[in-house]
């Protein structure tokens, strides 16, 4: 036990001593999605200060940094090079040099590139900073008129259609509000999805070009605002486009649906009942007693 306890105070030790050596700061930089007066202040000062900017896209964040006065040299760090490119800026981190890292608009890594680039400053010792700000998820969230205290973010739903069916069918009994990004010209068939999984009588709201000139926030059903589009079907919805929806409602949050009985099927095949209904209930989120009582029919039949 005590060997244990020193290796531990040890790595303890060494992770401390590598955050606290001569390298860089890597700076996690979050910048307006519409409004550039959202800018804060210590964003700013971070920007100017920092001897590299690791941008989206260099040529929209020229347009943010020649606003705010900020000449400092910048770097294209997209989804196509993050891999390529974290170890370049990896190196120069442990050079001691501070790097910004921003996305085209909003907070970096919610559905935008950096991840990897984070993740391997965190191996290699060197401390990365949140300097926070806008999030278009969280902004809509916050004027939704929809439960905030537990909500989940699905982020983008998938391009093809069946995958984009079976996603949302998988999210029908989530009890938490969700969110999710959408692109103008899938708009359509997300809400068409949405309303094929969870209902027309689902509360939902539809959020467009917040905190831009055209800031547009509707509110009804799954109904409601699919018909809203569907009216403007001549032209393609502009703009870009958060979309919350009610959780479940408890009891259809229990209900065993045709995915956990099926989850529990294939469970059966390897484990006992009591396993299997545990397990699909921790999968599926479906009350274990119900779940152990249709594993016991299922059993019988």
């Amino acid at each position: 036990m005590t060997n244990t306890g020193k290796a531990s105070s040890n790595k303890v030790s060494k992770a401390a001593k590598a955050v606290s050596n001569n390298s860089g700061l890597l700076y996690v930089v979050a910048t307006p999605i519409g409004n550039l007066e959202d800018i804060t202040r210590r964003s700013v000062r971070v920007l100017s200060e920092a001897d590299l900017i690791a941008a989206e896209d260099t040529r929209h964040s020229k347009k943010l940094l020649q606003h705010l006065g900020i000449s400092v040299k910048t770097i294209a760090f997209h989804e196509h090079n993050e891999r390529t490119r974290t170890p370049e800026l990896l190196g120069l981190l442990r050079e001691g040099q501070c790097i910004a890292l921003i996305s085209d608009a909003g907070t970096p890594l919610v559905s935008d590139p950096g991840f990897r680039l984070v993740c391997a400053a965190h191996a290699a010792g060197i401390r990365v900073v949140p300097v926070p700000g806008p999030c278009a998820a969280v902004a809509a969230l916050s004027v939704a008129g929809l439960p905030t205290d537990r909500f989940v973010f699905e982020g983008f739903p998938p391009a093809r259609t069946r995958a984009r069916d079976a996603f949302f069918e998988r999210l029908k009994h989530e009890p938490r509000t969700l969110i999710f990004y959408e692109t103008p010209h899938r708009l359509r068939a997300s809400l068409n999805a949405m309303t094929a999984a969870f209902g027309s009588g689902r509360e939902a709201v539809v959020a467009r070009e917040l905190t831009k000139k055209f800031e547009t926030i509707l509110t009804g059903t799954l109904g409601e605002l699919g018909a809203v589009f569907v009216g403007q079907r001549d032209a393609r919805p502009r703009g870009e486009f958060v979309i919350l929806v009610h959780g479940a409602a408890p009891s259809a949050a229990r209900t065993p649906s045709s995915e956990a009985e099926r989850i529990l099927r294939a469970l059966l095949r390897e484990l006992s009942v009591k396993q299997s209904a545990a397990l699909a209930s921790e999968i599926t989120g479906v009350n274990r007693r119900k779940l152990y009582q249709l594993a016991l029919s299922l059993q019988r039949r």
